[in-house]
């Protein structure tokens, strides 16, 4: 461990897991006599108390050091043969002995005496996936979902949906969420933009599971069968994407745990069972497990849910409103898993407040949806940079999504491509996983209501239908910039660590800049925060922390292949506002 600054009684230490696994670390603390000469014989020497003693006491360790090392000879002979010539001033003595080369030798085998050993302290090493990915959600019943003659919709199937993939993967997404594929209850169904009084053809939500036709085991018919499921992630797999499957820990009042597990619900003095609800939104359709009441019972059938699809290949899971259930339970449910299938993967969407966020980490959830989703100023985002990347990296992965089927952002309300844009090559810059929802690439932004931040004919209610196809012809989509985002990130290593994040300054609030380095890959990004007006700035590197020697230096920009000339202080103008215009600078160094 090596002292922070000289007095300051603050260590620190690098440690490198050897593997994926379990591991343990201790500190170790010794009484260092090699350390105590030199700083006692440095202040005693110079002042003439106790010269003599001084030497004398150098010589008593160089010994020591011989006795158990004799191929340091060459190294201490002159030191040894100098300490000894009392013909020498003592202050002359001590620097021949003491030269850089020998207090390197002490720093590096200190003489180890009155050790003593902290507890062992926990670590673990997950699959890289817990913190790289690109992801991808979608909603299988809107793919190849069509639109009759007569106004209604044709659902879409695991069959059109797979058609969708290669799509995905041409996007270079690695990973495609599903949100819930069970059946959906009838009772207290929802209809469209949230209706209490939906019409016979409205679909429901997929968070309200299950119906005659099974709970979490089982699949929606109206996507099909199990060996449609089966196939589609022949089809993933085949397209080289991981499919993550939402586990979403509650019923809808049609679900068989109603009849056979009624002890999981919470009854209320007037009989009915207490639905969900955040006051004033209402989830009549969706009942909550109560954890108080048959904990094991529970335990057990969350953990028979998952080892069923794990057994069909799934190995990721998103995992619904965590917060509100026990912080115990989901260590206990990851512990079991952990050990039969350790490289499972589990996300938590908990946009809650961050203790409970972080409690979630430390209890075993490889990652976490973030605040970065409301995080636009420059320095609302240096700050989470910050935080996420250095002050809780070690329980606590980010995964920024800039959008989600419950979330249309402000920001993104105003439907400028350039925000979209932007939103997205920041996400996929500043942490090493990143996500967006179907119909970002097609900039969706119709708001419900004014002041509020859901989506105007929300998909949860009813099925999309998009074209795809077409939007590409009118070239009105950000997919190939999506493409090129996620194609740099998969070609830069720099982009798959999350700790080597660091700003540097500028005077524009309007103008981002931070790098990303790992080994010779290192990144320079800059991103232009305003999609209405060009910005300019210049940006003052910190060469040092770069580990930049010369004045000058080569990049190539990997968005549009540009190469520059830049220095300490780089003069910078991004315009988001032209056809061809440009809102992020991701530059290689040319080292």
């Amino acid at each position: 461990m090596h002292e922070l600054w000289q007095g300051g009684d603050r260590y620190s230490a690098e440690i490198t897991i050897p593997d994926r696994g379990d591991f343990t670390y201790a500190i170790e603390s010794y009484d260092h006599p090699l350390a105590t000469w030199l700083h006692d014989a440095e202040i005693k020497i110079a002042a003439d108390i106790d010269a003599e003693l001084m030497c004398d006491i150098g010589i008593s360790l160089i010994e020591e050091i011989l006795e158990n090392n004799s191929s340091a000879k060459s190294l201490f002979k002159p030191a040894l043969v100098a300490l000894k010539d009392k013909k020498l001033a003592p202050l002359n003595r001590f620097g021949i002995a003491t030269t850089s080369e020998i207090r390197t030798y002490f720093l590096a085998h200190p003489i180890r005496r009155l050790s003593s050993q902290s507890e062992k302290y926990p670590v673990r090493a997950d699959h890289t996936r817990s913190l790289v990915g690109s992801w991808y959600e979608f909603f299988p019943r809107s793919e190849g979902a069509v639109a009759n003659a007569d106004g209604s919709i044709t659902s879409g199937t695991f069959k059109s949906a797979a058609l969708r993939i290669p799509a995905v993967a041409a996007m270079g997404f690695d990973i495609l969420y599903l949100p819930p594929i069970h059946p959906i209850g009838i009772s207290h169904r929802k209809g469209a933009n949230n209706s209490l009084t939906p019409t016979a053809s409205d679909p429901g939500v997929p968070w309200a599971i299950g119906s005659a036709d099974g709970g979490h085991m089982a699949i929606n018919p109206a996507l099909g069968t199990m060996k449609d499921f089966e196939d589609f992630l022949a089809v993933a797999k085949k397209n080289k994407i991981e499919v993550a499957l939402d586990f979403a820990l509650q019923a809808s009042p049609d679900h068989p745990w109603v009849k056979e597990h009624p002890e999981f619900f919470t009854r209320r003095l007037d009989g009915t069972i207490a639905y969900a609800e955040n006051p004033p939104k209402k989830y009549q359709d969706i009942y909550p497990i109560n954890f108080d009441n048959d904990y094991k019972a529970i335990l057990d059938e969350s953990l028979k849910t998952l080892r069923f699809w794990i057994a069909k290949g799934v190995s990721i899971f998103r995992v619904d409103n965590p917060h509100t259930k026990p912080v115990h339970f989901w260590a206990d449910v990851m512990n079991a898993i952990r050990i039969e299938s350790p490289d499972v993967i589990f996300l938590a969407e908990a946009f809650t407040k961050a203790p409970m966020m972080h409690a979630l980490g430390k209890a075993g959830f490889h990652q976490s949806y973030t605040y970065f989703t409301w995080r636009t100023s420059k320095q609302e985002l240096i700050q989470y940079g910050e935080e996420v990347a250095h002050q809780t990296s070690a329980f606590f992965r980010p995964n920024f999504w800039v959008n989600t089927p419950d979330i249309n952002p402000f920001h993104l309300q105003s439907g400028n491509p350039a925000i979209f844009a932007i939103r997205a090559a920041l996400a996929s810059t500043l942490t090493p996983s990143w996500g967006m929802y179907a119909g970002y690439e097609l900039f969706e932004h119709r708001r419900f209501k004014d002041g509020g931040e859901e989506y105007l004919d929300s998909e949860k209610y009813e099925i999309k239908v998009r074209d795809w196809a077409g939007a590409e012809k009118k070239q009105l989509s950000l997919a190939p910039f999506i493409s090129v985002l996620n194609k740099i990130r998969r070609e830069n290593i720099a982009l798959q660590r999350l700790r080597n994040l660091r700003f540097h300054h500028c005077d524009n609030d309007q103008i981002l800049a931070y790098s990303k380095r790992e080994g010779d890959n290192l990144l320079l990004i800059v991103v232009n925060l305003d999609p209405n007006f060009a910005q300019e700035t210049t940006i003052r590197w910190d060469l040092n922390s770069l580990g930049i020697t010369a004045d000058h230096f080569e990049v190539t920009d990997l968005i549009d292949s540009a190469t520059y000339q830049w220095s300490k202080e780089t003069y910078v103008r991004l315009d988001p506002t032209r056809l061809s215009g440009k809102v992020i600078h991701i530059a290689k160094v040319k080292l």
